[in-house]
């Protein structure tokens, strides 16, 4: 996933501020899934919610107002209820600037962890 790096997202110092790169890595994951064919309203009518249950990230190089990153995804894992998630961002220089580890856990509407349902979780597989 592309994106352009605005002031909104900047601090007071042209750099990215470190809670949005959460926001860039939720929608890789977003997009991620949808191209498998799971977008989000459809999870949520099926009454399958994902939650972070655990989020890793290592800033290696600033982004900065007016960069273009670009933002790689891909599942580490997949369980019956959960799903890390790795995303990379690099610069419009192919420079390393943040890593971040991302676990899913599926819930019901009542917050229970439940199954994601197989058609999901092969979707989801590494190997898919």
């Amino acid at each position: 996933m592309k994106k352009t790096i605005f002031y909104h997202d900047t601090d007071c110092g042209n750099v990215v501020y470190y809670a949005n790169y959460l926001k860039y890595f939720e929608e890789a994951r977003t997009l991620y899934m949808a191209e498998r064919g799971f977008s989000v309203p459809a999870l949520m009518q099926r009454g399958l919610y994902f939650v972070v249950a655990r989020q890793e990230v290592e800033y290696k190089y600033s982004v900065r107002y007016a960069d273009v990153i670009d933002v790689s995804t891909k599942v580490l894992e997949v369980s019956d209820i959960k799903i890390v998630f790795e995303n990379i961002i690099t610069n419009q220089n192919g420079r390393l600037c943040t890593k971040g580890k991302t676990t899913l856990v599926c819930v019901n509407s009542s917050g229970m962890p439940t199954s994601m349902g197989a058609d999901v979780k092969a979707a989801m597989s590494p190997a898919a």
